[in-house]
């Protein structure tokens, strides 16, 4: 099914970069401060969850992108949004994510559905109806999740935004010359990561990290191998979401704009399955869809709504 492209951005958003920049740099969400809870992972590991609760039946659980976290913008303006609909809500971090280092040697991948089961299964003793959020990486997560496992009763409905639904033709796509900018912080960060784990050091080449210029060189030398994949080709045909489409048996609005500047011609499949409906609007950049009307909402905050609202 395929839903209206029906998203039009500000004048002033001009051409990709500025859509996707502009939402990540720029916009100030006012909301209140969430709870935040510590839970165990089964390998002994933990996962910081930020809790927006009013007391309500359902809840949304909301995942991020690569190198983001519960208080990048785009997490707190969708949190603001479901709550403000009447929604409990929690947005968690990756593992290393929330501003202090993980435990384990691991970090978090694309495919790491393992940490998002353990969150969703502590949700689910509470609540009965949890419907899934996920951005760019962790819509991935998020599509994969659904696709590839007995998916928990409790959850509903889901949607996913801006997902490099093939993680390697999105990973040349981002390598560009014209995306070098994105490149670099993503690389900077995650490198300041990996240095924060003297223990790596013992079982790979950190010396390494200088000299990387693309995802795909970190991939193939330390999200692969670190996460028991071959390498980056390995863990992206692995991780990718693209091939758990059809396997989806839970109401899923997938979002990508058609000029995302981080997506392939491969993240905009035309899909069969009839339990997802998608949407690729023209424009909107990555993780954008930006509005300047005054209500406070993004046009994907705004679709995510009507989406699971559409059947209760």
């Amino acid at each position: 099914m395929e839903a209206a492209h029906d998203y039009t951005p500000p004048v002033l958003l001009f051409n990709r970069h500025l859509e996707t920049i502009y939402p990540s740099l720029l916009r100030k969400v006012s909301f209140r401060r969430p709870r935040r809870e510590r839970i165990t992972t089964p390998d002994d590991d933990f996962l910081d969850l930020d809790w927006y609760e009013q007391g309500a039946k359902k809840l949304v659980l909301i995942s991020h992108g690569l190198e983001g976290n519960s208080n990048r913008s785009y997490m707190v303006g969708m949190s603001r949004a479901f709550f403000r609909a009447g929604y409990d809500v929690v947005a968690w971090n990756f593992r290393g994510c929330s501003g202090e280092i993980n435990r384990q040697l691991r970090f978090y991948h694309s495919g790491a559905t393992d940490d998002l089961h353990t969150v969703i299964s502590h949700i689910a003793r509470s609540y009965h109806d949890i419907r899934l959020v996920g951005f760019s990486l962790g819509g991935n997560m998020t599509l994969k999740y659904l696709g590839e496992r007995i998916v928990h009763a409790a959850v509903k409905k889901a949607v996913a935004i801006s997902v490099p639904l093939n993680l390697y033709t999105s990973c040349v796509v981002i390598s560009r010359p014209s995306n070098w900018i994105y490149t670099r912080r993503f690389l900077i960060s995650l490198s300041a990561k990996v240095r924060a784990k003297p223990a790596l050091a013992r079982v790979l080449d950190v010396g390494k990290l200088s000299a990387m210029r693309t995802l795909l060189e970190f991939d193939d030398h330390f999200t692969g191998p670190l996460h028991g994949f071959s390498g980056a080709r390995d863990y992206y045909q692995r991780c990718s979401s693209i091939t758990f489409l059809p396997q989806i048996k839970v109401p899923t609005l997938l979002l990508n704009a058609l000029n995302d500047p981080f997506l392939s011609p491969e993240c905009y499949p035309v899909v069969s399955n009839p339990n997802i409906t998608t949407g690729y609007p023209g424009r909107g950049g990555h993780v954008g869809f930006a509005r300047f009307d005054g209500n406070g909402l993004y046009w994907s905050e705004m679709r995510a709504l009507a989406f699971m609202d559409e059947t209760g």
